[in-house]
């Protein structure tokens, strides 16, 4: 039987080239490969079937870059944002490791390891700076970019998300939400697993007939082992956490019924952040805020981006 969501994938990788991006590899060191979408016009176009595009230039426009959260890869979570910011910046879509084509042999499973490979990718890729998009784990990824490599990352807008995942948030939020634990929550075995993920994701009830849930996690749901290590990797404790100083502007974009990660985190966050940071709350959207409401979204990203980012 055919799988609903594998078939629309040539529809979505089909958009997003028109959008101007397509699908490329970057090998960051033996055993180690990151995969991610960027724009057309800086690899070269294949004459041969089974040819490997090559890079052929660095962005000509403010490159903006879109790091996605722990139940979906790259072009998937972004898929209506990509559209809306080709026209005037150099989008790349990376997918993190053990998230679509990325893997790696290596035993490294933090956050850290993750954002070093990104960063290492996009130089690959001729990035030397841009504004990093984080949604949820993608955000606390994002965070350590920006931390490790300020030279690289001039702002980030994060949704969804928070510094580190401490022991202690870990628990509250967890037992809040009704899961024993991470991977109950974020990688769901059945049907009824991932219909209640979405039920406190999603803002409203979204209702799917149960063979695309079925389908859904047959195909978005892969790597389950090297992902519950990262989950595993996510959890520091209290007293290890540390406020770093960020130089960048940060803007905290948040859905203001998120579940998983309440407003409140966010107030929190933009306190212990400074002077730097801002926040801008979007009403009737949950955690997947981007997804749910994609044009409120896409505005105010689209403004906070103008604000810092002008284009060449």
């Amino acid at each position: 039987m055919v799988n609903l969501v594998a078939a629309q994938r040539p529809l979505l990788h089909g958009l997003m080239k028109m959008a101007g991006i397509k699908p490329y590899t970057v090998e960051i060191e033996p055993g180690t490969v990151m995969t991610f979408w960027v724009p057309a016009n800086t690899i070269s176009k294949p004459k041969k079937p089974k040819e490997t595009p090559q890079i052929i230039g660095k962005p000509t426009k403010p490159v903006v870059v879109l790091v996605h959260g722990f139940a979906g890869e790259g072009i998937v979570t972004w898929q209506f944002q990509v559209g809306a910011l080709t026209k005037k910046y150099a989008v790349y879509v990376p997918d993190l490791l053990f998230f679509g084509g990325s893997t790696t042999d290596k035993p490294d499973r933090s956050p850290e390891f993750q954002a070093e490979c990104l960063a290492r990718g996009l130089r690959e890729l001729g990035v030397e700076e841009c504004v990093v998009v984080g949604f949820s784990y993608g955000g606390m990824v994002g965070f350590k970019m920006a931390e490790m490599w300020p030279e690289m990352v001039r702002g980030m807008v994060i949704s969804g998300s928070i510094l580190a995942m401490t022991d202690s948030i870990s628990v509250s939020t967890l037992q809040e939400l009704g899961f024993s634990s991470s991977s109950e929550l974020l990688l769901p075995t059945s049907v009824k697993g991932l219909k209640a993920l979405l039920s406190v994701a999603a803002y409203k009830k979204l209702w799917f007939p149960d063979r695309l849930h079925k389908d859904f996690l047959e195909v978005m749901f892969t790597n389950r082992k090297e992902r519950g290590e990262l989950l595993e990797g996510l959890v520091i404790s209290n007293k290890d956490i540390t406020i770093p100083k960020f130089q960048q502007r940060i803007h905290l974009l948040w859905g203001e019924n998120d579940q998983m990660f309440k407003v409140e985190f966010a107030h929190n966050m933009k306190e212990e952040l400074g002077e730097n940071a801002t926040f801008e709350g979007i009403k009737k959207g949950g955690h997947l805020v981007h997804l749910e409401r994609p044009c409120v979204y896409n505005r105010c990203l689209k403004h906070f981006l103008s604000s810092i980012l002008t284009p060449k």
